[in-house]
């Protein structure tokens, strides 16, 4: 394979009359070393299929194209689309879309449901982009994020330290911080540094299907107060009575004192068996 240029993001953007559109959280990874280690993590065989949310300029779309049988783009700035058109135009095998990713079904964009998504997305949309690939069909096998670094460690979070974002991913499959990338190395550059997350997904989510209503029901009572018990956050959350919030969780032996942070996903399942 023949080495990928480097891409001049400022310069790029000055040859077609553009700036960055900071409502758009715009900030293009034009760092090779940083490319590279995004692509390698999608572990991408030569008959996968790729979704990449935003492609921008087309710095990661190169990448991903190089070791991919397909590369579905779905770009939200129609300004850039003529961008991507001609950094793209050696890659054949690249399908560029011109909308929002939020208002296409997975199923609409990918014709095989073991695809991969690979991506460096605004940091703005991250927990959307998320709730869409997770909660509609097919999901991806595997997801590759740049994003927000604080946003990362807190999906890969414990026990002790949970959110309902971290639930809510960790319910699908298993987080893993791949690297660090400091702002340095996208134009223009953010305010804070950014990390590679990837998502290996379960066969099958942790809680059975047929129980992630109820799931995500009981966690978001549970973290809509978070400084309260889950006695008294379950209590507010779900408009019962805090008797009957505390019996909820006795039953599936979890102290109705403790927090929602505090629970692992074994705990949820059980709560939801009540």
């Amino acid at each position: 394979m023949n080495p990928i240029p480097p891409l001049n993001a400022a310069a790029l953007l000055r040859q077609h009359g553009l700036r960055p559109e900071k409502s758009l959280g715009q900030n293009f990874l034009q760092n090779a070393s940083a490319l590279e280690k995004i692509a390698a993590a999608a572990e991408i065989q030569a008959d996968d299929s790729v979704l990449e949310i935003g492609p921008g300029l087309g710095s990661l779309t190169r990448y991903l194209a190089a070791a991919a049988k397909t590369v579905t783009a779905v770009e939200l700035d129609l300004s850039l689309i003529p961008v991507l058109e001609t950094v793209l135009a050696p890659y054949h095998n690249t399908r560029i879309i011109h909308g929002d990713i939020l208002h296409f079904p997975p199923a609409a964009l990918i014709d095989t449901p073991a695809y991969i998504v690979a991506a460096n997305v605004p940091y703005y949309i991250t927990s959307a982009i998320f709730r869409h690939l997770l909660e509609n069909t097919p999901r991806p096998r595997r997801i590759v994020l740049t994003i927000q670094k604080e946003v990362a460690e807190r999906i890969c979070a414990a026990p002790g330290d949970m959110s309902l974002l971290a639930l809510s991913i960790q319910v699908y499959g298993e987080p893993k911080i791949v690297s660090t990338i400091p702002a340095g190395a996208f134009y223009p550059p953010p305010k804070v540094d950014s990390a590679i997350i990837r998502v290996e997904m379960y066969p099958q989510p942790l809680i059975p299907t047929p129980q992630l209503n109820t799931f995500f029901r009981l966690a978001k009572a549970g973290f809509s107060q978070k400084r309260k018990t889950l006695r008294n956050s379950l209590s507010a959350g779900l408009a019962i009575p805090a008797t009957q919030a505390a019996q909820m969780l006795e039953k599936a032996n979890i102290d109705p004192m403790r927090r929602a942070e505090t629970l692992s996903l074994d705990e949820w399942g059980a709560l939801c068996q009540g």
